[in-house]
């Protein structure tokens, strides 16, 4: 598999994201098949939440969940341009990009990172959708 040629990009005008951030502000990626993955919890084979109260557990199952539908689709960590994380818990910042620096490296997908009251299932901490470009 070819890895896709992402390039970050950069301005003097916007804020450098905070180191530890496993994210760049903008990335360009070329044209080629766009796989669109919808958002993935904590959830093994089985149906059940993995690691229930702890963020870091949870964060490793969806990027494992992440991974397999990546394989699934010809493509790998290095074809992502963007992902979206909701999390219960602001505070868990460091945690999950702890977890997203083994998966993930530079250039960085462009990211967003939101709080939410809850998600689908109580016990869930963590879902995460990603968009990758595979040339």
């Amino acid at each position: 598999m070819k890895k896709v040629p992402k390039r970050e990009i950069k301005s003097p005008l916007l804020y450098e994201p905070p180191g530890g951030g496993a994210f760049s502000s903008a990335i360009e990626a070329p044209p080629g098949r766009t796989v669109y993955i919808s958002g993935l919890t904590a959830r093994n084979t089985s149906g059940e939440v993995v690691g229930e109260g702890d963020i870091t557990a949870q964060t490793e199952q969806v990027m494992q969940n992440l991974k397999a539908a990546l394989d699934a689709a010809g493509a790998t960590f290095a074809d992502i341009v963007k992902v979206t994380v909701f999390i219960r818990n602001m505070e868990d910042f460091p945690k999950i990009h702890a977890v997203r620096r083994k998966y993930f490296t530079k250039p960085y997908p462009a990211s967003s990172m939101v709080e939410v009251s809850r998600l689908v299932d109580r016990r869930q901490l963590i879902e995460i959708e990603a968009i990758a470009v595979v040339s």
